[in-house]
C-alpha cells in the first residue's frame, strides 16, 4: 500500500466518524487508538516477532472475534484497562473513551484495517511504510 492510498483510506475512516457527529479531534483520537492496536499486532507477527505491549486479552485479534454490542463493550473495557496500565501503554490510553457509539461503525473501521494487512518483506515495515502526511 502506498502513502497516497493509505491517506485516502484514513480520510474515508474520518468521514465515517465525522458523519456520526464526531469532531476532528475525536475522530483523530479514535483512529489513533485503533491504528496503535493494529500496528502493535503487526509488529508481533513475522518477520518482526517483537513482543506486543498490548496484553493478549486486549490485543487486536480480540476485536476481530466480536460484533455488535459485544464488540462495543469489549472495546470500551479495552480502552479503560489499557489506560490503567503503567508505562507508555498507560500514557497512550490514559482517559481514553470510546466515542464511536454505533457498533456497526466500529466494525466498519476495524474490518478494512484487517483487509489492508499485507505480509512484510525484507526491508518492509508492514502495513505502513514511509512517512504518512495526513
Amino acid at each position: 500500500m502506498n502513502s497516497a492510498t493509505l491517506v485516502q483510506k484514513l480520510w474515508n475512516y474520518c468521514n465515517i466518524l465525522r458523519d456520526d457527529g464526531l469532531s476532528y479531534g475525536d475522530y483523530v483520537e479514535q483512529l489513533t487508538f485503533l491504528l496503535f492496536l493494529k500496528m502493535a499486532d503487526e509488529q508481533s507477527q513475522p518477520p518482526f516477532n517483537k513482543p506486543s505491549p498490548v496484553p493478549k486479552e486486549f490485543a487486536w485479534p480480540t476485536l476481530l472475534k466480536l460484533d455488535g454490542e459485544a464488540l462495543e463493550a469489549h472495546y470500551r473495557k479495552l480502552l479503560q484497562e489499557l489506560g490503567s496500565r503503567g508505562g507508555m501503554l498507560g500514557t497512550i490510553f490514559r482517559k481514553a473513551q470510546n466515542k464511536i457509539q454505533d457498533p456497526a461503525k466500529l466494525r466498519r473501521l476495524i474490518g478494512p484495517l484487517v483487509l489492508t494487512r499485507r505480509r512484510a518483506g525484507p526491508g518492509d515495515e508492514g502495513l505502513f511504510t514511509g512517512p504518512v502526511h495526513v
